[in-house]
This record gives C-alpha cells, sequence and structure tokens, in this order.
C-alpha cells in the first residue's frame, strides 16, 4: 500500500485538510476536507479569540480527527500548521491545547515568512509556467506576497490585509458605500509602504492568485461564461454590483454561493488596491498553495 499523508491548515477563514497517496515523489490527493471557521470573526479588542470561534475551531478539529479514521495515516505522516490568527491571539496555547485533546498531532503555528514559503512552492509544483510571478494569497487575517524565478524565491512578505480582519472596519454595516472601498485601497497602502517599490521593481505586471478570494472571482467568471481571468474591469464590475445590492447576503450576484459572500466586498476591496498599488494588468489562478505546499514538504 502507498504512503498516505495529511496536510492541516487552520486558516483565518478555512480550515482544511488534504490527505494525499505519495506516488513517485509526488502528492497525489485523494480527499479533500473543508470548513468555512472564520476563526478571524473571533478576535476581540484585547486581541482575545472569543469562545464562540475558539469553539468552532475545535469543532472543525474534531470532524477532521473522525475522518482521519478513515485512512491509513500514520502518525508521523500527519502535520498541522497554523497562520495569521494563531499567530496573534492571546490565547493561543490553550487553543493549541485543546486542539491536541481531540486531534493528538501538535499545532505548528508558523511565521507569515514560513507561510509564503508554503505558498510559493504549492504554487511551483501545481501551476505552468517557468516565468518571473508574484503570487498574492489573500486570507482571512493576512496577504502574503511573494516573488519568484521558477523555484527559487527572490522576496518574500506577509501583511496584516485579510478579507475577514478588513470586513468589519469597514464592511460591518449595509449598504456598502463607495467610500469604504476607498478607505481599504488607503488602508492597503499603508501596509505595503515599506515594501512598494520593491514588490513593483521586480516588474511583475501579471500576478497568480491563491486564495479563496480569487477562487469565488474565477467561479463568477465562470458562471458568465468569461475568460478565466481577473481584470481591474471585472473587478469594477463586481464592485458595482456589491453597491447595487439590496441584501447583505448579496443574493443578486449571478454565480455567487452563500458560502462566500460574507468575505466578497472586502476581498475585493484588496484586490482594487493591489491591481492600482501595483500596477497589474491581471491575476490568474494558482493550482496550488498552502496546503499543496506543506504536502510537498512532507515527501
Amino acid at each position: 500500500m502507498s504512503r498516505q499523508i495529511c496536510a492541516i491548515t487552520l486558516g483565518s477563514n478555512s480550515f482544511n485538510m488534504l490527505v494525499a497517496e505519495v506516488k513517485s515523489d509526488h502528492p497525489v490527493v485523494v480527499a479533500k476536507y473543508k470548513q468555512k471557521v472564520r476563526l478571524a470573526d473571533g478576535i476581540n479588542g484585547d486581541g482575545h479569540l472569543e469562545q464562540d470561534a475558539f469553539e468552532r475551531g475545535i469543532a472543525c478539529l474534531k470532524y477532521f480527527a473522525e475522518q482521519i479514521k478513515q485512512h491509513p495515516l500514520c502518525d508521523q505522516d500527519i502535520k498541522i500548521i497554523a497562520t495569521a490568527t494563531l499567530r496573534q491571539v492571546t490565547n493561543q496555547q490553550a487553543f493549541i491545547d485543546q486542539a491536541f485533546k481531540v486531534l493528538p498531532t501538535q499545532i505548528q503555528v508558523i511565521s507569515g515568512d514560513e507561510e509564503a514559503e508554503y505558498i510559493y512552492q504549492g504554487m511551483w509544483h501545481t501551476t505552468q509556467g517557468d516565468d518571473r510571478r508574484l503570487v498574492i494569497d489573500i486570507g482571512g487575517a493576512s496577504t502574503e506576497f511573494v516573488v519568484g524565478d521558477t523555484h527559487n524565491i527572490l522576496f518574500k512578505v506577509s501583511k496584516p490585509i485579510g478579507c475577514v480582519s478588513l470586513h468589519h472596519p469597514y464592511f460591518s454595516h449595509f449598504p456598502y458605500r463607495n467610500s469604504d472601498f476607498e478607505a481599504v485601497v488607503k488602508q492597503v497602502n499603508v501596509q505595503l509602504a515599506d515594501c512598494l517599490v520593491r514588490l513593483k521593481n521586480y516588474g511583475c505586471h501579471k500576478a497568480v492568485g491563491a486564495s479563496g478570494t480569487v477562487q469565488t472571482l474565477m467561479e463568477l467568471l465562470k458562471h458568465r461564461a468569461q475568460h478565466q481571468k481577473i481584470t481591474a474591469e471585472f473587478l469594477e464590475q463586481i464592485k458595482a454590483e456589491i453597491l447595487n445590492e439590496s441584501c447583505h447576503k448579496l443574493s443578486n450576484i449571478a454565480g455567487l454561493s452563500q458560502e462566500r459572500a460574507p468575505t466578497l466586498a472586502a476581498g475585493v476591496a484588496i484586490l482594487l488596491a493591489l491591481f492600482k498599488l501595483l500596477d497589474l494588468n491581471a491575476v490568474h489562478l494558482s493550482g496550488g498553495a498552502l496546503r499543496e505546499g506543506v504536502l510537498y514538504s512532507m515527501i
């Protein structure tokens, strides 16, 4: 029987689990599990993860533990990593201790730089092309930017820009306003101020997106039978549709699932800011990202 490995990523928006068979030094995914935990929703003003979000996270790990029983996995072939939200909350250790009781594998809380490395390797192993690329991963509480040539990383940075963490300060009311989008652009500009010139100097006018926001927009393009490429024009179109909505569920936007709706406005606002600040022409979808990078690190 082929060796199986399992990568679990505890993101600020979603928890993901991939199970793969190792064949010829490559992971072949045999099962995928995912839940929208929205952990970043539960960070209070003191940096504490509130009980509701805490319990959602533990409940998801209980579910993952049950699914692991369906696969021939050894303890050493399970890897759990946590990202931005668990990096910053004050009760991080309490969550890790409780999680270990339901899924007895130690959680590794990784740095923003480590997250960027996993994301780039996940992209490189799964996405065609050998040209220089800028990879952008918009998460729930952070966004990673990585520039690379083939498998070599030239530049990496993680910034506290997330589609969940920016939802509350700018999109917690309804109806949304154009000024909300403009405020996000200003916030992204502030966060990128210390690395914007360097990022632009790499000359990447096309980017590869590795996030739920990019996946959501690709689903909208597919539903509308449009080319699978995100442009500034398409983002402006979706922004206009969001501003014209009469319901916070955004139920009139063709092709949008209700699961994706809560973070769409913030995600679109972030991408609009990045198109403007980085002089981007287009964003394409990556074949893989963080969780795939974790799988490859285990081989």
